[in-house]
């Protein structure tokens, strides 16, 4: 995967360059309308190998909120700048750091608090042999996945046995069926918003 290791470090590079002003504009927005609180968002998380990583991201909720780790839409802890960097995925743009850094890649399975990488056992453990990824298969697929809790009942309970053991199993898929085309075109598919067809399904 060492081409996969030298596109993302080019890329993160002059990304954070051209995305630069973006992430200035949003990080004074973000002490204009949501005072009393940082600019970044930043938690533990579960990286290649187990290893803890600090995650880096545009804060998007009011300070204390004490919530779940499962974001749903429409929450009153998430104020209405933070609802539009979220829809269209803005405060993500700080983890160009990480995948700078080595932490993340462009294309893998998002990073997990500690808890859910705990959980996993047997052959799921696989997953940990992979960067985490600002984007991958299992976000593709899960793209409205704040919209789909909302319509639950109980949004913890349809995460922890519904959609996240779907997320390892295309996530496993992904380790078994790496290729660097397949990188490019879930990255287009992402940016573009289409959808594709990936592990004989469309996400």
């Amino acid at each position: 995967m060492t081409l996969k290791y030298l596109f993302d470090r080019i890329v993160a590079f002059f990304g954070l360059i051209v995305f630069s002003p973006v992430l200035c504009v949003v990080a004074l927005l973000i002490r204009i309308k949501m005072p009393g609180g940082p600019v970044l968002f930043t938690q533990q998380r579960v990286g290649r190998h187990g290893r803890l990583f600090t995650i880096y991201k545009f804060r998007t909720m009011v300070v204390g909120h004490g919530g779940s780790s499962v974001s749903v839409a429409g929450e009153s802890r998430i104020t209405p700048l933070g609802a539009t960097l979220r829809k269209y995925k803005i405060d993500e743009l700080p983890e160009l750091w990480n995948v700078l850094i080595g932490d993340m890649s462009f294309v893998g399975p998002r990073p997990d608090v500690p808890g859910y990488a705990d959980a996993l056992t047997g052959d799921d453990r696989e997953v940990l042999l992979l960067r985490p990824g600002i984007t991958g298969p299992a976000s593709l697929k899960y793209r409205n996945e704040e919209e789909l809790l909302a319509a639950v009942e109980d949004p913890q309970r349809y995460n922890d046995e519904v959609i996240f053991p779907d997320k390892v199993r295309l996530n496993r898929y992904y380790l078994h069926h790496y290729s660097f085309w397949s990188d490019i075109k879930i990255i287009f598919a992402t940016v573009t918003g289409r959808k594709m067809r990936y592990a004989e399904e469309e996400i």
